[in-house]
């Protein structure tokens, strides 16, 4: 059986490996926040606020920021996944920041000033499912790496 939490020089671990996709996921729907037809109506993308009328995927409503986060927190993946603990935190934090979006989300008025990123009901489900997701990555692909730690200490 091969442990996934060493690896060879060149070679990714399997949570390398996790937080690589979510991070190129990332990036790839920051970049897809920007392309007309992908996200429309187009004309009404704006920077930043529950003014911003434009849907990505006709379900998730965005802004010039909120592609803007998307891109920056795929970078931080990809970057992080070049280290085991790198991409174990990644996957972690990222997925309670997003359990914290999701709350916030659900507690804020989706047509107030709180709304500046902005969020629609689709984007809250899609924080809670990305939440819980990715935190069950880094717990489940790092689970072993703790036990190991445990045997070796005694």
């Amino acid at each position: 059986m091969t442990n996934t939490h060493t690896s060879r020089p060149g070679e990714k671990t399997n949570v390398q490996k996790a937080a690589l996709a979510v991070g190129a996921v990332f990036l790839l729907v920051g970049v897809l926040g920007f392309i007309p037809g992908i996200t429309a109506p187009y004309e009404e993308l704006g920077f930043a606020g529950h003014e911003s009328g434009a849907l990505l995927l006709g379900l998730f409503q965005v802004s010039i920021l909120h592609n803007l986060v998307h891109l920056l927190f795929g970078i931080a993946g990809i970057a992080m996944a070049r280290t085991i603990s790198g991409a174990r935190s990644y996957l972690l934090y990222g997925g309670i920041i997003y359990l914290v979006l999701w709350i916030y989300g659900l507690l804020i008025d989706m047509d107030s000033a709180a709304n500046f990123v902005p969020l629609n009901d689709a984007d809250n489900w899609l924080h809670l499912f990305l939440g819980i997701g990715m935190i069950a990555l880094a717990l489940a692909l790092t689970r072993n790496k703790d036990r190991d730690r445990s045997h070796t200490a005694h």
